[in-house]
Parts: C-alpha cells; structure tokens; sequence
C-alpha cells in the first residue's frame, strides 16, 4: 500500500523529504494540484472542494495513510477529511507552540510567514491563542512565493528582492521565523542570507514523526527492508517528462 501526499504544488515535497528520511522503505504516491495553485489566495470553499477532489483520487490508488502536505487544505478541510474516511489523516500545524517556547521571556518575537488564507483561518488562530500567552507573535502574508516556487524560483533576485520588501525592516527583534507554509522551506537558503542570526523553523519533521507514529500504532510501517517507490501526480495527470521528475528528485535529495 501507498502513503498519500497531498499539496496544492510542490510545496508538499518538503515534507516528502522528511518522510524519505525516516521511512525510506515506504511507498509513497505524490499529488501536487499545481493547475490550481496557489491555495492560499482561494476561498476556504475552494481550496475545501480541491482538498476532497484530489484525496478522492488519492484513495483509489491504495493508500494507507494521507498527508496534507499543505499548511492551507489543513486549516480548510482536515476536519471533514476525518469524519469521512477511516485511514490516517495526518495534516500540518505551523511550529508555533516550539517557537514560543524558545522565545518567551527571551525579549524577541516570533515572526509566522505563511498564505493569507493560513493567517486568517481558525485553525491557525486556535493554535496560536493557545500557546501564545505572551502576545509575542507577529504575522506576514508572503503569497508570491508560492508562485515563485512552483516557477522553481528558489534562489535568485527577483525572490530575494521581494522578500526584502515585505520583511520588517526591524527584522533584528524577531528571535524565530516560522515558515507556516510548506513550499517556504525551499526558500531557507535566501531567507538564511537576508535574515542571518534569526532561527528558522517548520512543521515538516514533526509532521512525519507524527506519521510514523500513527503507523507504528496501527502496525502498518512497511516491514520489506528494500527502498520504496514514488509515484508523482500533477493535478491527476501522471508525472513522466524525465526533466520536470529530476526537479522534483533535486527538492528531495
């Protein structure tokens, strides 16, 4: 059986790479909705009906276990995705509650970069009343990159110049940036640069020890001590052009 990855593009293979880390023998099966991104500008409606439409598809390829790979879908469908179906749904929560931690009573704030829609969501309000007693998180939309990553612009001046447009120009009293995306952690390299000093974290390897975790539980990890297979979508069409799977192998290696 397969364990279903799900994103709006490519952001998701982020969290791939964490997965292939920990469980290398898995089979795992990729779907990137890349003809409708981005997400996070989308109503919670639309990015809901997307959501069930691709795990529909998901479903009738074996899976054992999904991963909304996507900061966004999370916040607009994860709920429901549980009510409906009995395997594992494992999404993804922005590392508010560790950033927190590491900074209170420390004299920085916590800068959260993630989609509008993210922002502005429930889910993501929740999490942060809860552990944000202090009031020491900020919040900043950064919708572009999105795009820039599924135009695989990782590191290059256009990227880096808009990120230095929209960060704070008081960007020393921040003591952590929290990526509550999952395409922003293939910008860590210019974030690092223009940034320096400021830790950068994500959700995405707490997300797979989850994973592990339930499965583990369920006595479902993948016993065959062989490397798995990856099987890659695009929004319902199978991935085969050999350049466009050595872009996606390169996010992963």
């Amino acid at each position: 059986m397969n364990i279903g990855f799900f994103d709006s593009g490519i952001g998701g293979l982020s969290v791939l790479k964490e997965a292939l880390k920990l469980m290398p023998n898995e089979n795992y099966i990729y779907y990137g909705d890349t003809d409708n991104a981005p997400y996070g500008i989308k109503t919670k409606e639309e990015v809901r009906d997307l959501t069930f439409s691709a795990v529909e598809f998901l479903v009738r390829h074996d899976i054992k276990a999904l991963v909304i790979a996507c900061n966004t879908a999370t916040s607009a469908a994860v709920r429901e995705l549980r009510q409906k179906y009995d395997f594992p749904v494992i999404g993804m929560e922005p590392a508010i509650k560790p950033a927190v931690e590491k900074n209170n009573g420390a004299h920085k704030r916590v800068l959260t970069l993630a989609t509008p829609l993210t922002l502005k969501e429930e889910k993501f309000q929740s999490l942060v009343s809860r552990f944000d007693t202090e009031h020491i998180v900020d919040m900043l939309p950064a919708p572009k990159l999105v795009e820039f990553a599924e135009n695989f612009m990782f590191d290059n001046p256009v990227v880096e110049a808009y990120l230095r447009d929209i960060l704070p120009k008081d960007i020393d009293k921040y003591g952590t940036l929290v990526l509550g995306c999952t395409h922003f952690p293939l910008f860590r390299n210019v974030l690092a640069r223009i940034v320096p000093g400021i830790d950068i974290i994500d959700g995405n390897e707490g997300t797979v020890r989850h994973l592990h975790e339930v499965l583990k539980a369920a006595n479902k990890l993948e016993t065959s001590k062989e490397k798995g297979r990856i099987i890659f979508y695009r929004s319902g069409t199978l991935v085969e052009d050999p350049a466009m799977l050595e872009k996606y192998y390169r996010i992963l290696a």
